[in-house]
């Protein structure tokens, strides 16, 4: 049994598309780009035989296939597929509740949390100026050493970003993180990375 619903209304509409269609056994396939994170959003394909990823899910409906993306299927736990009409037709509509749901938790390794909420949560507001940070280390039992890339890379805020924003989010997030580190910083000449 699959995570994913597709309601009666939906199966109707996509196999009339589909009848259209000129590949014989030609079905969907459903998968999340970004899963896990705010930018996830829930995507509906045409599959013909063969484009299937051989690790996807099948799905076998009355009247054709439907693929699961592999790593979007626990993403699309309690996901929806139906098709709504109203005065000016109908619409295929897919609600997903946990697309955008992280598939970390406080049982993950350290590591795993703090790369998850960089990309997540930290990468994609300095992207807007060009910039990007990533994890080096975990070090001295939960200092997270960090490096920034890109435009924050020699920024005289980088500092400021690092304790204003960067660690705040993260000690918010991982309770048990002391503190994080810029890979460049040499103020502590014992743990300095060069």
């Amino acid at each position: 049994m699959s995570a994913i619903t597709i309601t009666d209304a939906a199966h109707d509409y996509l196999a009339d598309l589909l009848s259209k269609q000129t590949t014989p056994g030609i079905g969907i396939r459903v998968f999340i780009t970004q899963p896990g994170t705010q930018y996830a959003e829930t995507c509906i394909a045409y599959c013909k035989p063969g484009e299937q990823k051989p690790e996807d899910t099948a799905v076998g409906l009355a009247s054709f296939t439907a693929w699961i993306d592999s790593v979007s299927e626990p993403f699309l736990e309690d996901a929806v597929v139906d098709y709504a009409t109203d005065r000016m037709g109908g619409q295929l509509t897919i609600k997903a509740p946990n697309a955008k749901v992280p598939m970390v938790n406080e049982d993950s390794p350290i590591n795993e949390r703090i790369n998850y909420y960089l990309q997540t949560e930290i990468n994609p507001g300095l992207a807007s100026h060009g910039g990007q940070v990533s994890l080096v280390d975990v070090v001295d039992e939960g200092i997270a050493v960090l490096k920034f890339g890109g435009g924050c890379q020699g920024c005289g805020q980088a500092d400021l970003t690092l304790k204003e924003g960067i660690e705040k989010t993260l000690l918010e997030r991982i309770p048990e993180l002391k503190g994080v580190r810029d890979v460049t910083d040499h103020s502590n000449r014992e743990n300095a990375y060069y």
